[in-house]
């Protein structure tokens, strides 16, 4: 089993949604992202510079979530895993998205893989 860096219950405003209506107001979505990697090294030397640098994450996928309107909750998680991928030396990322806009529902969400050796 690999090691991981978790982030749980981020959350961002952001504007999404199917119709127009919907994506005009910004709403509040909720995002769990691990990110597989190697902390063994870091760990013994206790050297940030040998990790991934979690409050940087945290700043890419704000900055991701909110750079633009999107139709779907899907497309947040893609984006999302693709920056992460593309900026930190994660081996393999997963990201949900939650939203709550359901009546009767907590919220509705997509959980996302992806893996570096397979973009």
């Amino acid at each position: 089993m690999q090691d991981r860096i978790l982030l749980e219950g981020l959350q961002v405003m952001a504007h999404v949604g199917v119709s127009l209506e919907e994506r005009a107001q910004a709403q509040l979505l909720e995002l769990e992202v691990t990110l597989h990697c190697n902390l063994q090294q870091s760990a013994r030397a206790e050297r940030i510079s040998l990790t991934i640098d979690y409050a940087a994450v945290h700043e890419k996928i704000i900055q991701v979530v909110q750079l633009r309107p999107r139709p779907l909750i899907e497309t947040v998680a893609e984006e999302v895993s693709e920056a992460i991928l593309l900026h930190f030396p994660a081996d393999q990322v997963e990201v949900t998205v939650r939203k709550f806009i359901l009546p009767n529902t907590k919220s509705v969400a997509v959980k996302i893989m992806r893996d570096r050796t397979k973009k």
